[in-house]
């Protein structure tokens, strides 16, 4: 993997300008979007078909790979399946802040990514998973911070309970996969920064979403309370990334 050239990291990805969105092309179908499609969809996947963003372009200097997971949680509500999101602490050493799926790093025991994963969802927001059905995986993404992220794709039965740990996740909340799915809701960030002997361009995209969270009681931090006031919850880098690589994969 190569090493990228010194470049400014992104304390605040809301002020770097929107250059578009991709209104242009089409969104997945809404038949599309259901339990069952998808279900044959992982079964029978497109031949060939490589992912439009495998990863942030390179690895920051003195970083080795670690192999990761994430669960992409598909909650099957019934007005149609829910992206269950994670918004991580602002404390934490890489990616504080940020929207997120549950997960991390694979530690020898798991044996798999898709074990990963569900140990990870259960451990950070309690996602017990008696709840889940695993149906696929999509490519590796490799991240800047030298994450090799292994995406596990599920459907989440109603009924769970959330229950945050108040380390490393200072929110959760649902997206309908319908708005993630409209690329009229994917934006294009780009902006260009000061190199050694020149210029270089950075661009990712964003995928803001307004709407209730759940929060962790400050009295109990083992129970998750839903948020009153809905707010803007900033979708972007890699959690938007592999977005869009679900979309590519669902348009197919």
């Amino acid at each position: 993997m190569s090493t990228p050239p010194s470049r400014p990291a992104i304390k605040d990805p809301r002020v770097v300008p929107v250059s578009g969105t991709d209104a242009h092309l089409p969104a997945v179908p809404r038949e599309r979007l259901t339990a069952a499609w998808l279900r044959d969809r992982f079964l029978h996947p497109p031949a060939s078909l490589e992912p439009e963003i495998p990863g942030d372009g390179g690895v920051f200097p003195g970083r080795e790979a670690t192999q990761a997971a994430v669960l992409i949680p598909l909650v099957q509500r019934a007005e149609g399946l829910q992206v269950l999101l994670t918004q991580r602490t602002a404390h934490l050493r890489d990616h504080a802040g940020q929207i997120s799926f549950p997960g991390g790093r694979a530690e020898p025991e798991d044996g798999s990514p898709e074990r990963t994963a569900l140990r990870e969802a259960e451990e950070e927001i309690g996602l017990h998973g008696a709840f889940v059905d695993l149906i696929g995986q999509l490519p590796v993404y490799r991240t800047v911070t030298a994450y090799e992220v292994t995406p596990v794709v599920a459907l989440v039965r109603p009924g769970f309970d959330l229950r945050l740990d108040s380390f490393e996740v200072a929110e959760a909340f649902e997206v309908p996969l319908e708005f993630l799915m409209n690329p009229a809701h994917h934006h294009r960030h780009d902006f260009e920064y000061e190199i050694a002997g020149g210029f270089g361009r950075r661009q990712f995209l964003s995928m803001p979403w307004t709407g209730p969270g759940l929060a962790v009681s400050s009295a109990d931090p083992d129970v998750a309370l839903t948020a009153a006031t809905p707010k803007e919850f900033f979708i972007w880098g890699a959690t938007a990334a592999m977005l869009r690589n679900l979309y590519r994969f669902l348009r197919a």
